[in-house]
């Protein structure tokens, strides 16, 4: 198995010529982030909320005698939150240093995507959160937005 790196620092590991990752909805947006980042995928669990955290903070949990922090990507990404639903799930990453869980609003797939389909993501697109991204895979009928973690969330990392 090799690694390829995008734009960013994470690690995209892959079979051939193809990136495995976790696919997950935001609105109608696809999203994919490397499969060896996620230790787990959870239904919501009753999260304690910490006063003053920032907005996109929702608070921790208690996930099987590990606190994990959860963070709504909808609302870092300066998107109305939304609801908690039956398809909603809590995504533990374990990045270098940091253990983060992320809210989305729907797990997709986990899929292999090949890496000929990925495009860098064009500058007036990704705007000034661009460096969040890795770049942009067109599969089938979607657009599949391919997120930096490593940059997401380098300030709270070790």
């Amino acid at each position: 198995m090799e690694t390829v790196k995008l734009h960013g620092e994470t690690d995209w590991n892959t079979e051939g010529s193809t990136v495995h990752s976790i696919l997950f909805q935001m609105g109608k947006e696809y999203y994919g982030l490397p499969i060896s980042l996620v230790k787990e995928i959870i239904k919501p669990l009753p999260v304690t909320r910490f006063p003053k955290s920032p907005p996109f903070v929702e608070g921790v949990i208690d996930l099987r005698g590990r606190i994990l922090p959860i963070i709504n990507l909808r609302t870092m990404f300066g998107l109305e939150p939304l609801p908690l639903t039956e398809e909603s799930r809590f995504v533990d990453l374990q990045l270098d240093g940091l253990d983060i869980g992320i809210v989305v609003e729907a797990v997709s797939e986990v899929m292999h995507i090949p890496a000929s389909l990925i495009e860098p993501a064009p500058p007036i697109v990704s705007g000034v959160d661009g460096k969040f991204l890795n770049g942009i895979a067109r599969v089938q009928d979607k657009l599949i937005m391919l997120l930096d973690v490593d940059e997401i969330f380098s300030t709270w990392k070790k």
